[in-house]
């Protein structure tokens, strides 16, 4: 879905309709924070599944991350709307981008904390997870080398 709204925003910008503009903005943020929400929810899955094999029962596990990939952006985008709900809008309108004609969010400050602070949480997320997970694997595998010398012995 981010990829159709990316490739229709700029045709669907050119009906100079400011509700379908904010529309359009807001469904692009959406499925961009949607994309970084369902990232780290894998890398949260992929912990579960490597480090915490055993012994981890979820109930409703799908559910909850169901709830969580689709609602943590949403929540965030309700959020947006309610402190300014001129932050989506047509490029074009703003002064540090004459030329563009595409809707996306207006306030640099809104951008930076929606999207670049939230983008960067993730990728912490995922780099935590995924040392966690070699030095899991690397554990193992020194363990079960230790354990091929013992039977050797």
């Amino acid at each position: 879905m981010l990829n159709i709204v990316f490739l229709t925003n700029s045709w669907l910008t050119s009906f100079n309709q400011p509700g379908l503009c904010i529309t359009v903005a807001m469904l692009l943020h959406y499925f961009l924070l949607a994309a970084f929400t369902w990232m780290c929810l894998e890398s949260v899955h992929f912990y579960l599944a490597l480090v915490k094999v055993f012994n981890v029962y979820v109930p409703k596990y799908i559910l909850k991350f169901c709830i969580a990939g689709w609602g943590i952006p949403a929540i965030v985008i309700t959020l947006v709307l309610i402190i300014n709900k001129d932050s989506y809008g047509n490029g074009s309108l703003s002064e540090s981008h004459p030329y563009s004609n595409f809707c996306w969010i207006q306030d640099n400050r809104v951008f930076y904390i929606s999207v670049v602070a939230y983008f960067f949480l993730v990728f912490l997320m995922n780099t935590a997870m995924f040392i966690t997970v070699l030095l899991q694997i690397h554990s193992v595998k020194t363990r079960t080398q230790k354990t091929t010398r013992f039977w050797k012995q």
